[in-house]
C-alpha cells in the first residue's frame, strides 16, 4: 500500500513513551522525515539514534514553549501521544491537583500542539493529517479512571470540532482510542486478576494490545489511504467496545 508518507515531515509527541516510540519507527520505516518531541533529551537522543528521525524539546503544558518550538516549522502531519495517566481514585476520591495536571497534560497539551501545528499546515498549503491517541477510557466507563477518562474525552471532542474546522483546508483530524498496551508501567494495575481479567473476558480478542497494534492505525491515518476519514475516534480494543 503506497502511504504518500515518503519525506512528508511529521511530528510525534510523546515520541519516547511506547506508542509514540513505535510510531516514530514505523514513520521512519515508511521513509517520512519524523521530528520525535518530547521533553526527555536522552530518551530523544536515543531514539534519534536508532531510527535517525530529528528531534525536538518542549514542554505541552506550557504555550509559551510550544509556540516557540513549532515556530517556522514545516509539517504535514502530527500525532498527538504525549500524555500522563495520574491516579487510579474514584470521583469522591480523587486529588484535584492531580486532576488538573492530566487536563493540563493530556487535552490542554493536545489543544496547544494542535493550535500550533494547524498554523504551520495551514501556512504550507499542501493539507495533511492530525491524529490524536485518545484511550479506550473515553469510550466506556472504567472504574478508578475519572481523571484520565475526562482528559481522554475532550481529546475525542476536540478530535471533531478540529476536523470540521481544519477540513476546508484540506486537513484531516482523526483519534484512535486504545484498550490497554500492557507495559510495565500499566502491569501493576492491569496485571491483576481482578482488574484485568475481566476486562479480557469482555474482549472478543482477548489479549493486551502492544505498541505496535496501536502505531499501525495511527500511520494509516496518517496516510494517503485514509483520505476519505476524519473527525473519526478508532477504537483499537479487540472488539471491546462493540460488545
Amino acid at each position: 500500500m503506497e502511504t504518500g508518507l515518503k519525506s512528508q515531515p511529521i511530528l510525534v509527541t510523546g515520541a519516547t513513551g511506547g506508542i509514540g516510540a513505535a510510531t516514530v519507527r514505523l514513520l521512519v520505516n515508511e521513509g517520512a522525515d519524523v521530528i520525535a518531541a518530547g521533553r526527555n533529551q536522552e530518551r530523544l537522543s536515543e531514539i534519534r539514534a536508532e531510527t535517525g528521525c530529528r528531534t525536538l524539546t518542549f514542554d505541552l503544558t506550557s504555550e509559551d514553549d510550544v509556540k516557540s518550538a513549532l515556530n517556522d516549522i514545516t509539517l504535514y502531519g502530527v500525532v498527538n501521544c504525549g500524555g500522563w495517566g495520574g491516579e487510579i481514585a474514584t470521583p469522591m476520591e480523587t486529588d484535584m491537583s492531580v486532576f488538573d495536571k492530566v487536563i493540563d497534560v493530556n487535552a490542554r497539551g493536545t489543544l496547544l500542539v494542535t493550535k500550533y501545528a494547524s498554523d504551520a499546515m495551514i501556512a504550507g498549503g499542501k493539507g495533511g493529517a492530525i491524529v490524536n491517541v485518545s484511550s479506550q477510557a473515553s469510550l466506556v466507563g472504567l472504574a478508578g479512571h475519572i481523571s484520565y477518562a475526562s482528559s481522554k474525552g475532550a481529546v475525542d471532542a476536540m478530535t471533531r470540532v478540529s476536523a470540521l474546522e481544519l477540513g476546508k483546508h484540506n486537513i484531516r483530524v482523526n483519534a484512535v482510542n486504545p484498550t490497554v498496551v500492557m507495559t510495565p508501567m500499566s502491569e501493576w494495575y492491569w496485571g491483576r486478576d481482578d482488574i484485568g481479567g475481566p476486562l479480557l473476558e469482555a474482549m472478543p480478542l482477548h489479549r493486551w494490545a502492544t505498541e505496535e497494534d496501536c502505531a499501525a492505525p495511527i500511520v494509516f491515518l496518517l496516510s494517503d489511504a485514509a483520505a476519505m476519514i476524519s473527525g473519526v475516534c478508532l477504537p483499537i480494543d479487540g472488539g471491546f467496545t462493540a460488545v
